[in-house]
């Protein structure tokens, strides 16, 4: 508002009430400046806003056109290729990770070690034996102890854990348990959570009812002769029995074979089990805020893979989108306030060793994590965010959600986020999370198998995931709205 609009001009002016008039526009004149004081701070935001909306449309416009991600993630899967922890692959990884950081510009690299039960893959083998003579196609659950040679057995078939929970010790005892339950394929995925006990669960269940071994269904939704591999729980005690996954359609083979009225023997042999402790890293780089405050935002994933493809989706990806998010922010003229701190962790897929390392270690310097994230579901488009924050950060996630809905992601910030199986275990202890949900409609299709390769993503759908990521590192690395702390998880 102008003082000209206010206050009349001159020659409306009666000269009886000049004097009067003068004091008035003396006062007015006064207010005007007050006021234009006041305006002055509400155009300063308005500008610092529109820069950040300014650098936010740029950076989401640079990572639509970008190839550091596909090029980082093809440097991964082509030199380094699959990394089961423990392994000397997951050993070059590391190196690998160290280098790469370096040469995309970090201030900062460091590694810290994790410890963890070393589980090895030899070999694996099953057929059927009765009624007629077939091989399945099957992969050993990680952690599995060996069938110490050729174990041969009629097999009984139980839809899901729950079923062979309920079955008495007499029809299980010194047979191979299958369980058959068929994870349905979803955009959100939620169906993995529902069947995967069978895989993490199940060797135990059938231990303590004397079965000799365990087939499954694989956890996952194609119809691939692959099967899915995946470990038993590594937080769980007691004894399991020698564990391996079947494809579905030997899965469903199966079950034929099972439908009639001859019993169905299968024969096992699974050479694998744990050979001492192994040790692997936490690759750690930061880029250092503007403001040298001393906090940061954390992004993750998991460094690690199966043995069975190149860990392309499972989580190549993640890594390759985390670091090049990183990079492409703090490569601005202008860096965000606080750091970008990118965590690759190990050994996530036999037990989230590395996540828990992490938490523990900096568990005491929680309140310098302002909130933190993790890409682990593979490629394809990020389509929803969910957030777990406090209610200070409402303006930042406002303006998150506005800018994410340019590149078609659905608000979902009141549904309550996790943080992902490493990153989470910071966000147990109260650190402010928030998920970006990729559609994993073809996720499971993929997942710990051998054809988890780089032909599998798709270049196009990995530029909207770096588009989302360089849209939350920035916004919430450049913020000043507080995003905690928060009471622990439960």
């Amino acid at each position: 508002m102008l003082v000209e609009s206010i206050v009349p001009t001159k020659r409306f002016i009666p000269k009886t009430m000049f004097a009067i008039t003068k004091t008035g526009l003396l006062f007015m004149l006064l207010l005007a400046v007050t006021f234009a004081g006041t305006h002055a701070g509400t155009q300063a935001d308005t500008q610092y806003t529109e820069h950040t909306d300014r650098v936010v449309e740029d950076l989401q416009k640079d990572a639509l056109s970008s190839d550091l991600a596909w090029d980082i993630l093809a440097s991964l899967t082509s030199e380094v290729g699959p990394r089961m922890g423990g392994t000397e692959a997951d050993a070059r990884a590391v190196t690998w990770a160290v280098e790469k950081m370096h040469a995309l510009g970090f201030d900062h690299v460091w590694t810290e070690a994790v410890t963890f039960p070393r589980w090895v893959r030899r070999s694996e083998s099953a057929e059927v034996v009765f009624p007629g003579q077939q091989r399945l196609v099957i992969t050993a659950l990680g952690g599995s102890p060996a069938t110490d040679g050729p174990v041969e057995a009629e097999v009984v078939q139980y839809e899901g854990l729950e079923a062979l929970k309920a079955a008495s010790e007499q029809d299980v005892r010194g047979k191979i348990v299958f369980l058959s339950s068929r994870m349905p394929k979803s955009q959100t995925g939620q169906g993995y959570g529902e069947t995967v006990g069978i895989r993490s669960s199940g060797p135990f269940v059938a231990a303590g009812k004397g079965a000799s071994a365990l087939l499954i269904r694989s956890v996952g939704t194609d119809s691939d002769r692959l099967p899915h591999t995946g470990a038993i729980s590594a937080s769980v005690p007691g004894e399991r029995v020698p564990s391996a996954a079947l494809s579905n359609p030997d899965a469903d083979n199966l079950m034929i074979m099972l439908s009639g009225n001859r019993p169905v023997r299968v024969r096992m042999n699974l050479d694998v089990g744990f050979d001492g402790d192994a040790v692997s890293q936490n690759v750690i780089g930061e880029f250092t805020g503007s403001g040298r405050t001393g906090k940061r935002i954390l992004i993750g994933a998991h460094l690690d893979s199966w043995d069975l493809g190149t860990g392309a989706i499972d989580d190549g990806a993640g890594v390759a989108l985390v670091m090049a998010a990183a990079r492409l922010v703090s490569a601005l003229p202008g860096r965000p306030m606080n750091d970008i701190r990118v965590v690759l962790y190990a050994n996530e897929e036999q037990g989230i060793f590395g996540g828990r390392e992490y938490a523990e270690r900096y568990g005491a310097d929680l309140a310098n994590h302002l909130v933190g994230a993790e890409s682990d579901l593979g490629a394809d488009r990020i389509y929803r965010f969910k957030t777990r924050v406090g209610p200070e950060a409402a303006p930042v996630i406002k303006r998150l959600a506005w800018h994410l809905a340019r590149l078609g992601i659905e608000d979902a910030s009141d549904q309550v986020a996790g943080g992902g199986a490493d990153v989470g275990q910071m966000g147990k202890l109260g650190m402010p999370v928030i998920d970006l949900n990729q559609d994993a409609t073809r996720y499971f299709d993929l997942h710990h198998t051998a054809n988890d390769t780089l032909d599998k993503v798709d270049p196009e759908q990995l530029r909207q995931n770096l588009a989302a990521w360089v849209t939350l590192a920035w916004l919430t690395a450049d913020s000043r709205d507080a995003f905690g702390p928060l009471p622990p998880a439960p």
